[in-house]
């Protein structure tokens, strides 16, 4: 099993045991209309990651390792969305109610739907999750543990959200999480720098991080017919 370049230490890539998860890539928190905006976020912010997790996404595929995609969203009828989390923020247009890309973080309405450049493909599994954790209320320890996945390298938005809640999670579960440092961002650059730092302190408190080019590289060298993305562009 190859050891990558990480922080706080060189992290052991095993191909056998490992699955990458991209977290909420989807329209009403990465595109002008959506969710995010209505917030006053400056979605401009979350672009960098987009093309980043679409090379990870390409190699992944091409070793044929599992990729598992969530989204946060709600019932129609809103009977998982606690009263708490629906006035939050002060949104110009609640969970729920109608918006440009239809009604607010309801699944099934257009802006739940993942960015065209990181949408799954057809035997990739796709979670709907109705909070910050993608192990709350959803099937996602379940489907882990019957593909034997022990080690997730964790990409999405935002950084200091549903990724690092995510990433707690799935530490406390007994998984090695690995976070692509550029696979992931925020609408406030300042939280992803501070929570980058918070995951990996005390010696690696949560996990580890790294950059996609390291995760590229190595994965280009170990399976045949791979190219670097990082290297060709």
């Amino acid at each position: 099993m190859p050891f990558i370049d990480a922080k706080p230490f060189p992290f052991q890539f095993d191909f056998d045991h490992i699955a990458l998860i991209c977290i909420d890539m989807q329209r009403d928190f990465c595109q002008p209309g959506g969710f995010a905006e209505s917030l006053g976020n400056n979605i401009a912010n979350i672009q960098p990651c987009i093309p980043v997790i679409g090379k990870l996404q390409a190699a992944f595929r091409k070793a044929g390792l599992p990729i598992i995609h969530t989204k946060e969203c709600h019932q129609p009828d809103l009977s998982d969305l606690p009263t708490a989390k629906r006035n939050r923020g002060n949104p110009k247009v609640k969970i729920g109610e109608f918006g440009p890309m239809g009604r607010i973080l309801v699944d099934g309405e257009p802006g739940v739907e993942f960015v065209s450049e990181n949408e799954p493909r057809e035997y990739e599994h796709v979670i709907s999750k109705p909070g910050k954790d993608s192990f709350y209320r959803t099937d996602l320890d379940e489907y882990l543990t019957r593909r034997k996945i022990s080690g997730l390298v964790i990409t999405g938005v935002t950084t200091e959200v549903c990724v690092q809640t995510t990433m707690r999670c799935a530490n406390d579960r007994g998984y090695d999480c690995l976070l692509v440092e550029d696979g992931t961002d925020s609408y406030f650059p300042e939280f992803k720098e501070m929570t980058l730092k918070a995951l990996v302190a005390q010696g690696g408190i949560v996990g580890w991080t790294c950059k996609s080019d390291v995760l590229l590289d190595m994965m280009a060298k170990e399976v045949p017919g791979q190219t670097s993305p990082h290297k060709a562009a």
